[in-house]
């Protein structure tokens, strides 16, 4: 683990630079952790780093300036320590209503991957994924856990504007667009969850390290849930 300091309260910690699962899930571990031991932090979990903010006013040498090593053991110390930190994942499951205006793009993403329509909702559907981190927008879950199968480059041409709910592919990544927004993935379908309330006690309908599966459902379904 590396620490990167990015502002006079915020340290970048860095576990490693690809997409992968293993490494996402020491990240989610990781927060957790801090979060439960060092108290007063906020930890912002990414794919491959954690974005760790504090008070420097907590980590004083003895005469009285911030001190980076002070900090840097305390994290090691809580990191090295033995034990599973206790963690909130959830599983949640997600409705879709796939293809047709819903999902423009899903019949493409069936020619590219050699599969009809059907078998690329089977095997979306069929997997469990892990929310690895928010971010894009907020409440946007990046997805860990798309059949290989359906990985698919993003649009050469961004659409300016896509359907709040909208669950999309972008290379070998899954996600759901939580508001209208401008973006390049490939739309496969739409939730009626509203994915995102700034309002709401928890504002982001699934956090980073819940389980989320995906249900079909119909046009009518859609409509009725949408309300």
């Amino acid at each position: 683990m590396q620490a990167e300091p990015l502002a006079e309260d915020a340290w970048l910690l860095r576990f490693g630079d690809t997409i992968d699962a293993g490494v996402n899930a020491r990240v989610l571990a990781a927060a957790a952790r801090l979060q439960a031991e060092l108290g007063d932090v906020e930890c912002v979990p990414a794919y491959a780093s954690l974005l760790l903010r504090f008070d420097p006013a907590r980590w004083l040498d003895d005469e009285g300036h911030f001190s980076a090593r002070c900090l840097r053991d305390a994290i090691g110390a809580v990191l090295q320590s033995s034990g599973e930190p206790e963690t909130a994942s959830r599983e949640v499951t997600i409705p879709v209503c796939y293809g047709g205006a819903a999902g423009e793009d899903l019949h493409a993403v069936a020619a590219h991957a050699q599969l009809s329509a059907d078998e690329v909702i089977a095997r979306h559907t069929g997997v469990t994924y892990r929310v690895a981190m928010l971010g894009f927008a907020p409440g946007f879950p990046y997805l860990l856990g798309l059949d290989p199968a359906l990985a698919m480059p993003r649009r050469s041409h961004p659409r300016i504007r896509v359907p709040a709910g909208s669950v999309a592919i972008g290379g070998q990544q899954t996600g759901i667009y939580p508001q209208a927004l401008p973006g390049g993935w490939q739309l496969i379908g739409r939730t009626p969850l509203r994915l995102f309330d700034v309002a709401a006690e928890q504002p982001s309908l699934v956090q980073p390290g819940d389980y989320v599966r995906f249900q079909a459902i119909d046009e009518r379904e859609y409509r009725r849930r949408l309300g």
